[in-house]
């Protein structure tokens, strides 16, 4: 027996839940009775947030949550640049993490791995923020 879920919305927020959008008008809580793929707004990527490779890579794979209709090319696309990222990454640590992201979305624990990629986030930041020259006034 599947044990239910209850989420909670704020009015306005929107909810992704089997590929459908969901708005609430008022603060709500749902309870899904059975298994759904579902992503709460705060954590859906606009394309315009896309700006670096791990953020193109989540934006991938978030897609099959958010469009399961094409959640096959998706799929194809996100193992393309993973294995791109694996060769372009050095640090250890975000290449275990980005194993870890392929292997969830292998297993399609896909949830877990926006949450695995969404923790690398500030190492590629530093990463980024170091090969940036700073300006000169």
């Amino acid at each position: 027996m599947t044990k239910s879920m209850h989420i909670s919305l704020k009015a306005g927020e929107k909810l992704f839940l089997n590929g459908a959008v969901f708005q609430v008008d008022r603060k709500v809580t749902l309870e899904l009775l059975n298994d759904a793929t579902f992503l709460l707004e705060s954590h859906v990527m606009q394309p315009e947030d896309t700006t670096t490779p791990l953020r193109q890579l989540y934006f991938v794979a978030q897609s099959l949550l958010v469009d399961p209709a094409n959640a096959e090319a998706a799929r194809r696309l996100f193992f393309r640049q993973l294995a791109s990222l694996m060769t372009t990454f050095t640090k250890a640590t975000i290449l275990m993490n980005l194993d870890e992201a392929g292997r969830l979305v292998g297993e399609g624990r896909t949830f877990e791995a926006l949450k695995a990629l969404r923790g690398m986030f500030p190492q590629e930041d530093a990463i980024l923020n170091c090969a940036v020259p700073p300006k000169v006034a």
